[in-house]
């Protein structure tokens, strides 16, 4: 990231931020985006102490944040991070993370000036 977020990229990305703000949801994007198949059937990441119903409407959250996509096969649907976005989302926490440190160092380095 070299510059500011524009005023779409903001929204779109807390939206993601959002969603992943839900314990339940940050677990079940973890098990889809870590699945050996790169994807993963809703009746394998199911079990994360939450009933089926709740499940679903995790999901549902997480598709419409824009963080998976899903594609039903017979009776069961199957969910994958959505492309990309994943390292959108990491980019984004390094660069800002980054610029922090930049700019503490920056402080640091006039602080140091102001005292010799």
């Amino acid at each position: 990231m070299t510059a500011a977020l524009s005023e779409g990229d903001a929204e779109v990305m807390a939206a993601m931020f959002k969603a992943l703000a839900d314990p339940v949801r940050l677990r079940l994007l973890s098990r889809v985006a870590s699945h050996p198949s790169g994807e993963a059937c809703v009746c394998d990441i199911a079990d994360v102490g939450v009933s089926q119903p709740t499940v679903s409407h995790h999901l549902k959250k997480l598709r419409e944040a824009g963080l998976l996509t899903s594609e039903r096969r017979g009776t069961w649907v199957y969910y994958r991070p959505a492309p990309g976005v994943l390292a959108s989302l990491g980019a984004f926490l390094a660069d800002t993370e980054k610029a922090g440190a930049e700019k503490a160092g920056t402080e640091e380095t006039s602080m140091a000036a102001q005292v010799s």
